[in-house]
């Protein structure tokens, strides 16, 4: 595994989570990471996207002003800062890394094992 997302958990609607993500094993300081998410019954799909040097930023429609997602320091780590949390955004949140910006899963080439988050209404 070369992707480890973490922070993951149970949360009330209205509520906030930071989930993480560090590679093992090597740097992708130089890479595009992103979030995406699979619920229950239905396909993976892109959350939230962050080019190499962190700065710029892309997220899909339904976490847009809810959700932040950054780089550390050492640009090696992302981070999904999540707030306003909703049952909808129940998901396992997967990590991934790529040399193309963008929010097609086809542009990522390493993945994390994903992180459950689960919103309680």
């Amino acid at each position: 595994v070369q992707l480890q997302a973490s922070g993951g958990g149970l949360v009330q609607a209205g509520g906030s989570l930071r989930v993480s993500c560090a590679p093992s094993g090597r740097t992708f300081s130089s890479y595009v990471m992103a979030w995406f998410r699979q619920a229950p019954g239905k396909d993976r799909e892109f959350v939230a996207g962050i080019n190499w040097n962190g700065g710029n930023q892309l997220y899909s429609d339904s976490v847009k002003g809810r959700f932040t997602i950054s780089r550390g320091n050492a640009k090696n780590t992302v981070y999904l800062q999540m707030n306003s949390l909703k049952p909808a955004d129940t998901a396992v949140y997967y990590c991934a890394a790529g040399l193309i910006y963008g929010s097609r899963s086809s542009l990522y080439e390493y993945w994390g094992q994903g992180t459950l988050v689960t919103v309680s209404s």
